[in-house]
This record gives C-alpha cells, sequence and structure tokens, in this order.
C-alpha cells in the first residue's frame, strides 16, 4: 500500500471527551447486539486458524503444509481487519488518518496482496471522534470492496483514498481508475454506505467519469474538534 502524506506519520492522540451528538442514530440494545455478532465472528476466526493449525502440524505432506500455512496467514490478515473494523468501545477523539492508515494497510494485507489493484491512502491531518471513525471506516471498506469486486479486471488499477477537512466538516473521497459501469450503483452495498453516511449527518454521492468512479462523502464535524 502506498502512503502520501502532507505532513508526514501522525502519531495517535486520543483525549477523554464527554460525547457531542457522535451516537447519532444509535439505539443502545442494536450497539450492544452488534458487538456480540462481532466477539462471535473474532472467536469464530481464531477457531478457524486453530483447526487450520492442528492439520497442518498432523499432516506428513509438505505441499499441504505449505498450503494450509498460506490459509492460516490469510485468515489471520482478515482477523486483523475485522479488528480494525470493530466499533469502538467509548468514543474519544483520536487522529483520523492514523485510523486510515491502520484500516487501508489492514484492507491491502486481506484483500489486495494477491491482486494487481495498488491501493493510495492521501493524507491531511485530522482529528475525529472514535465512533464516527468507526462508521467512516465502514463506508471506506464498502467503497473498497466495490471496487476490488467490480472495477478491474486482470490488468489491475488503482485505488485512492482521502480524507481532508472541507470548512466546518471534512470530506472523504475514494476514486478508482478501473472500467466499471454505473449498474455498480444499485448494490446493497452502496446503499448500506448512504445510511451510515446519513448516520454521520452528511451527504453521499457517487457517480462515474472518464477515469472511474468517484464516491464522496461529506460530513460534519463537532466544534469541539474545530476548538482542540
Amino acid at each position: 500500500m502506498q502512503i502520501e502524506s502532507e505532513s508526514g506519520p501522525q502519531e495517535i492522540r486520543s483525549y477523554s471527551l464527554t460525547n457531542t451528538g457522535d451516537t447519532r442514530g444509535a439505539n443502545p440494545t442494536e450497539l450492544l447486539l452488534l458487538r456480540e455478532i462481532t466477539h462471535r465472528v473474532n472467536n469464530e476466526l481464531m477457531s478457524m486458524i486453530g483447526f487450520a493449525s492442528l492439520v497442518a502440524t498432523r499432516s506428513t505432506n509438505c505441499s499441504a503444509k505449505t498450503a494450509l500455512a498460506e490459509v492460516i496467514k490469510q485468515l489471520h490478515e482478515h482477523a486483523r481487519l475485522h479488528r480494525v473494523l470493530q466499533m469502538p468501545s467509548e468514543n474519544r477523539l483520536i487522529d483520523g488518518t492514523a485510523y486510515l492508515r491502520t484500516l487501508c494497510q489492514a484492507i491491502s494485507h486481506a484483500k489486495l496482496k494477491n491482486s494487481k489493484i495498488e491501493l493510495v491512502l492521501v493524507e491531511h491531518p485530522i482529528r475525529l471522534y472514535s465512533l464516527r471513525c468507526w462508521r467512516l471506516g465502514m463506508i471506506v471498506s464498502e467503497l473498497i470492496t466495490n471496487s476490488h469486486r467490480h472495477a478491474f479486471d486482470e490488468s489491475g488499477g488503482t485505488i485512492q483514498v482521502e480524507l481532508k477537512r472541507r470548512g466546518c466538516g471534512a470530506e472523504c473521497r475514494v476514486t478508482d481508475n478501473g472500467g466499471s459501469s454505473g449498474v455498480v450503483q444499485s448494490g446493497n452495498g452502496l446503499q448500506i454506505v448512504r445510511q451510515l453516511a446519513d448516520m454521520l449527518g452528511g451527504e453521499f454521492d457517487f457517480r462515474f467519469d472518464e477515469n472511474g468512479a468517484v464516491a464522496l462523502v461529506s460530513f460534519p464535524v463537532p466544534e469541539q474538534v474545530h476548538d482542540g
């Protein structure tokens, strides 16, 4: 994965602050169920990794051991991505750029490393509350997955992610240089993206131009973040 930065790597900084409305659209019971589902999925992934490791240990075939080792490595990468996309247990101010960097690295290793698709993150310093980062991360992950599945042929291409300030809010742009068509817009994935953008109190726009797909999510940032 390639990272472009205007100000170099950013340290993750967190601050204990009161909630500032970032739980928009959140129901406590639904959030509890979501955490439980996430916990179970993580346990199942660990169980599969343990099972594959046990089979590899018992196998006397070198080719089988090598193949299982690759499967185990890939399962670990997906487990890592799953952990990055877990809903945060508390709503605190964090380095949004560092969060996206970690997410893009996890996606690149779990989904793109065996393709000819390059994932590029253009970095700008920005702080966001962790619950907003999580929702934004779900959006970015879905948009990258859409591009990966629909935009490219065997020759590959580039997906670019950029998050930056825009006035009193923030703007996240995900673009690709693939050859996908407008049929992708009707998919369930983009419907989920629109709902997540609404939970951020923002707007979502998706279109195609001569270079490929362009997805834009814009949302407000609480005044406390601007004030530091």
